[in-house]
């Protein structure tokens, strides 16, 4: 396979990894940085690689499902690293709200399993600066959806890129 193949999407995850440790553009980083580094992802292929077309769905799929990996690892990573150098993130702070919150709606039985593990991943990132159950459930929440919504943007790039060459043609 073309090694130039791998390169769009990982610049383009490195670049949404990078906006979305950002704590005012955090919030935006699932419908609209991810999707539009896959848009990026596929626009940069077809520059770089003068690719046929019109992009095939399988292409478009392709880049934007390796642009969501790929910011998933790095906003991963970034993200436990930055909770290591700080000993805390926004989870340790929110923890005493979200509990707060859930015993208001008095939800017996599980709620106290759940918040003395959630209370224990807290004590992990304050004293160690890591929780490997805190890292695995971030990567599993970023993998889900970063790699739905690169798709999306991929999807939506393939659809801007075929329609902007048929006006030209």
């Amino acid at each position: 396979m073309n090694q130039n193949k791998f390169l769009p999407p990982l610049v383009c995850g490195f670049g949404a990894a990078v906006l979305t440790i950002v704590p005012g553009i955090k919030s935006f980083s699932c419908c609209m940085i991810v999707p539009l580094a896959g848009v990026l992802s596929i626009y940069l292929d077809h520059k770089i690689n003068k690719t046929s077309l019109p992009i095939g769905i399988k292409s478009a799929i392709w880049f934007g499902f390796m642009t969501g990996i790929f910011a998933t690892l790095f906003t991963t990573s970034l993200d436990v690293l930055l909770t290591y150098l700080a000993r805390t993130n926004d989870f340790v702070q929110a923890l005493p709200q979200t509990e707060a919150i859930v015993r208001h709606y008095k939800l017996n039985g599980m709620l106290d399993q759940t918040m003395s593990m959630l209370k224990q991943m807290s004590v992990d990132i304050t004293t160690n600066g890591f929780s490997a159950f805190y890292t695995a459930g971030i990567l599993f929440s970023n993998f889900i959806i970063n790699t739905i919504f690169g798709t999306l943007g991929g999807i939506l790039g393939m659809t801007f890129i075929n329609k902007r060459t048929k006006v030209k043609i």
